[in-house]
């Protein structure tokens, strides 16, 4: 199933996406509006879902009438993000200069910060701009996991188990915030530099993502090509690392990484500028695109 958030009339809902343009609104058939909730309804919650969806008499709108939001538009904690997980993407940013702890070496263990909920727009909003005083805005393209059930201590065998489904995100940074203050946290962190959506797809509908290709374009110019394969550490592994520490729960949302041809991996880098559109497309999971605002 392909879920959304979305405003219309001034009130926001959870729907199901029928088709290539037509949404069901759940919400109005006393599903909850807000999409954690949903989430945490598990496969009970599903179920409904397609009953309603199945009902003729259910409301419909054009998806073209309604605002969409991203899947979880504020999300209770942190986006937990990973870095270097890609083995040509290391490389392109251990070459740049803006990681003061490069090795040259695939890493160890999975490489984890976060981005907090303020960072989360929707497809279509425009990125400030305005949130980055260094003006070196680069994109990295990447497979968002979104958490159905709470977990601690869980086994890679287990893992996917609790994955409720996947989305699209652009891990959008400031470099020049990033190599400033030598980590990553505040460079990755500026008011909606974190495009999510538009769709929430569940994983029953989508299946083995591993031939899925990953692909980012910049004004129609393709810059980042991979398959979900070519995860250095892959979903199951991410999963175990963080439950490891820390509790998962319904609504969590996992960014895994982004593959090479990011703006600094160029000689000299590109950065985006105001009116660069960023389109980023996954197999089976959809398209975001925003514009630089």
């Amino acid at each position: 199933m392909k879920l959304v958030t979305f405003e219309i009339d001034g009130n926001r809902g959870v729907g199901a996406v029928e088709g290539e343009s037509q949404l069901v609104g759940l919400s109005d058939a006393g599903m909850p509006p807000d999409m954690i909730e949903f989430i945490a309804l598990g496969d009970i919650g599903l179920d409904r879902a397609r009953t309603i969806v199945g009902d003729p008499a259910a409301r419909r709108v054009r998806l073209d009438q309604v605002n969409l939001l991203a899947p979880i538009p504020t999300p209770k904690r942190n986006i937990f993000c990973v870095g270097k997980n890609y083995h040509e993407h290391v490389g392109e940013f251990e070459g740049s200069g803006f990681d003061k702890s490069a090795t040259g070496a695939t890493p160890e263990y999975p490489v984890f910060f976060s981005k907090p909920p303020s960072t989360v727009i929707g497809h279509g909003q425009p990125i400030p701009s305005e949130n980055d005083p260094t003006n070196t805005i680069d994109y990295e393209g990447e497979l968002g996991v979104v958490i159905g059930a709470s977990g601690k201590n869980i086994t890679r065998q287990n893992a996917l188990s609790h994955v409720y489904g996947y989305t699209v995100i652009n891990d959008v940074t400031a470099r020049g915030l990033q190599k400033r203050h030598q980590q990553w946290f505040l460079g990755k962190s500026p008011d909606g530099f974190c495009p999510m959506g538009p769709y929430l797809v569940t994983a029953d509908e989508v299946g083995d993502l591993t031939r899925s290709k990953l692909e980012t374009r910049v004004n129609g110019d393709l810059r980042q090509s991979a398959t979900i394969g070519q995860l250095i550490f892959g979903i199951p592994d991410l999963i175990e690392s963080i439950s490891g520490s820390i509790e998962l729960a319904p609504g969590d949302v996992l960014a895994t990484g982004t593959p090479a041809g990011v703006g600094i991996g160029y000689d000299p880098p590109i950065y985006l500028t105001k009116g660069d559109v960023v389109t980023i497309s996954i197999d089976k999971v959809g398209t975001l695109e925003n514009v630089i605002g």
